[in-house]
C-alpha cells in the first residue's frame, strides 16, 4: 500500500476489510451506505409526519386537546439534553479522529449518559399516559382531557401517533446506546486514530440524525397542536 493510512507496525491496517484496496475507499462504501440507511430512515418519519398532518387537519380539536396534556416542560428538558448528546457526540467524532482516544471514550460515554437521561424522561412521560388511560386501545379514556363525544373519540389517534412517532424514535436510542458503549470500549482499547475512526463517524452521523427528528418531533407534539 502507498499510504501509510493503509499501514499498521509495518502491516495492512487490521480494521481494512479483505474487500477494498484501502481504508478511504473502505471509509467511503461505509459513509454512502449511511447516507442511504438515513435516506430511508427519512422517508419513513415522513410518512409519520404527513399522516400526522393530515389528521391533525382532520381532527384539530381533538389533537389540541391531545397535545394540552403534554408536559411542556419535559418536552423541552428532553430537547436540551440531545441538543447536548448532539455536541458529545461530535467531540467524540473529533477526539477519535486526531488520536484522542480518552477524551474520545468520555465523549462516548457521556453520549450513552445523555441518550439516557432522555428515555428516563420518555418513561416518565409514557408512564402518565398509562396512568390516564390515555394509550390507545380498548382502555382508552379521553376523561383526563375534559372532552366528550366525536372529539374524545378522534383524540385517541393524536395518542396512537403520539406513541407511534416518539415510540420509533425512543427504539433509535435504544438501538444507539448500545453501539456506543461499543465505540467507547474499542476506543479505550486503542482501536481507532488519525488513520481510522469511519465507526465513530458512522455512528455520529445517525446520532444525528435521531437528535434532528427530535427537533421536529417536539414542536409538531408538544407546541404546534395547542393552536
Amino acid at each position: 500500500m502507498s499510504s501509510a493510512a493503509e499501514t499498521h507496525e509495518g502491516g495492512l491496517h487490521p480494521a481494512l476489510a479483505h474487500h477494498f484496496e484501502s481504508l478511504p475507499a473502505q471509509k467511503e462504501a461505509a459513509t454512502l451506505g449511511m447516507w442511504l440507511f438515513l435516506a430511508q430512515e427519512v422517508m419513513f418519519f415522513g410518512g409519520l409526519f404527513i399522516a400526522y398532518t393530515v389528521y391533525r387537519n382532520l381532527y384539530f380539536d381533538a389533537f389540541a386537546a391531545g397535545s394540552h396534556h403534554l408536559d411542556v416542560t419535559l418536552g423541552a428538558v428532553n430537547t436540551a439534553v440531545l441538543i447536548c448528546s448532539s455536541l458529545t457526540m461530535a467531540l467524540a467524532v473529533h477526539a477519535s479522529a486526531i488520536g484522542r482516544g480518552r477524551h474520545a471514550v468520555v465523549y462516548l460515554l457521556s453520549t450513552v449518559l445523555l441518550g439516557s437521561v432522555f428515555l428516563g424522561i420518555k418513561v416518565v412521560e409514557y408512564h402518565d399516559k398509562f396512568v390516564h388511560h390515555l394509550v390507545p386501545g380498548p382502555g382508552f379514556s379521553a376523561e383526563a382531557l375534559g372532552v366528550t363525544g366525536e372529539v374524545a373519540r378522534s383524540a385517541e389517534t393524536y395518542y396512537a401517533l403520539y406513541f407511534a412517532m416518539t415510540g420509533l424514535h425512543a427504539l433509535h436510542m435504544v438501538v444507539g446506546i448500545p453501539i456506543l458503549l461499543f465505540l467507547a470500549f474499542k476506543a479505550h482499547r486503542g482501536a481507532y486514530g488519525r488513520d481510522y475512526n469511519t465507526p465513530v463517524e458512522m455512528t455520529g452521523l445517525y446520532w444525528h440524525f435521531v437528535d434532528i427528528v427530535w427537533i421536529f418531533l417536539f414542536p409538531l407534539l408538544y407546541l404546534i397542536g395547542r393552536h
